[in-house]
């Protein structure tokens, strides 16, 4: 290596062709001779600006405008594979008409939502609905104060060399997605990356394709002023306890932002979409609230720059309850915070305005009125102020868990 140059000594620059051998970054290395006269080698990163001033002004402003205070995130960008599984157990049959009524449903709930609901993720499809007053999703939305997002993945796919490990599809192409989805209303975007644990998973690979993945999308996004909401769920499947939760939990997010560095992310121009620190599925012991609570903020702490504009939870197959009583211990624990930690939820803010609705007209404003109250209760959550009533909906109990969660 040489002679280490002090901070304080003055080295002579070498002429890029005397650059190290085989290296392809010469746009970065510095190489430089110590006053020994011997070789020394300094490698210098040099910052070659991705955005502009106003382009991160943007980013940051609508990033700030989705976790505002008391606001948080409906997903309702289920794939049409998923909202079928949805609307089956409804027994209401998976036509694009069908799947529209649905989310006009939600989208219309009266201004009570308005004051809960910061931003909504699509789905391709959704993006490009209209409601029955021939306004536009995107407009209906709008016009309720949130921002709209769109779910830009193609999902997953296997990785191999791995034991049943996935990576994330759909960067192909996705510069001119963003392109047109900006021009369309779109202001942010969600990727979903999965990791799972096992005796033996996630490994190393999984956990490092999958964060520069997330990596290369959120550059992708801001480069079209949208936000990206990094989502690298650690699945609830297993019978792993809270401690084996919470180790990998903070593994997959420090790679996730190690690779966000390397990418040279805007961290005030993004949210994090994390899953909670809880016990897999099939834990046989029990953990209070207050103990998720600490292990989820202690990851987070740990892990998570405090320029991110934000967390928002997605509920992991959590009950519309769980979800949100875990929320509001979040909120109340007494470790300090940096960032708003809020919601984004799907089916935690859906399931029991799905079986009020049950397919039927009729039933539109009971279903509206099951919607409001989860979104209601999310937002005293996401401010530490919730407190159960006991007087919850239709399926607030009901564990919405699908092992091997596929969106």
């Amino acid at each position: 290596m040489g002679t280490v140059v002090r901070a304080d000594q003055q080295c002579e620059p070498l002429p890029v062709a005397e650059s190290l051998p085989g290296c392809g970054a010469l746009a970065t290395l510095s190489v430089t001779r110590c006053e020994f006269g011997e070789r020394c080698y300094r490698a210098m990163t040099h910052q070659y600006p991705a955005l502009t001033s106003e382009q991160k002004k943007e980013l940051h402003d609508i990033a700030q405008r989705i976790v505002a205070p008391g606001k948080g995130i409906l997903a309702a960008d289920e794939s049409t594979g998923s909202i079928a599984k949805r609307l089956s157990s409804i027994n209401v049959e998976n036509t694009e008409e069908n799947r529209r009524f649905y989310r006009q449903l939600l989208f219309t709930a009266d201004d009570r939502v308005n004051p809960c609901i910061g931003g909504v993720i699509l789905f391709h499809e959704t993006l490009y609905h209209h409601a029955d007053d021939k306004r536009s999703f995107v407009q209906v939305i709008k016009d309720k104060g949130a921002v709209v997002g769109i779910k830009v993945d193609k999902g997953v796919v296997p990785l191999a060399g791995t034991n049943g490990e996935t990576t994330t599809q759909g960067l192909d192409g996705l510069a001119e997605r963003c392109a047109q989805y900006k021009k369309d209303g779109a202001d942010f975007a969600k990727w979903r990356c999965v990791l799972k644990i096992s005796e033996h998973t996630p490994s190393e690979l999984a956990i490092m394709e999958n964060a520069n993945v997330l990596a290369r999308y959120a550059s992708i996004c801001q480069q079209h002023c949208i936000v990206p909401i990094v989502e690298p769920e650690v699945l609830p499947d297993g019978d792993h306890d809270l401690k084996r939760c919470q180790y990998v939990t903070e593994k997959v997010l420090a790679a996730v932002y190690k690779a966000l560095s390397d990418h040279h992310i805007y961290l005030e121009g993004t949210l994090l979409k994390p899953n909670m620190v809880t016990p897999g599925h099939a834990c046989t012991k029990k953990f209070s609230p207050e103990e998720v609570a600490m292990a989820t903020v202690t990851a987070l702490r740990r892990t998570v720059p405090p320029a991110v504009s934000g967390i928002t939870f997605l509920s992991g197959g959590q009950s519309e309850e769980e979800a949100t009583i875990h929320l509001n211990a979040i909120n109340k624990c007494p470790l300090h915070r940096p960032w708003p930690v809020t919601f984004s939820y799907g089916r935690a803010l859906q399931a029991s305005c799905l079986k009020a609705w049950g397919g039927k007209k009729e039933n539109v404003k009971n279903a509206q009125e099951e919607y409001i109250k989860r979104a209601l209760a999310n937002s005293l959550a996401c401010q530490g102020k919730y407190v159960s009533s006991g007087q919850a909906g239709a399926a607030a109990g009901e564990s919405l868990f699908v092992s091997n969660h596929a969106y």
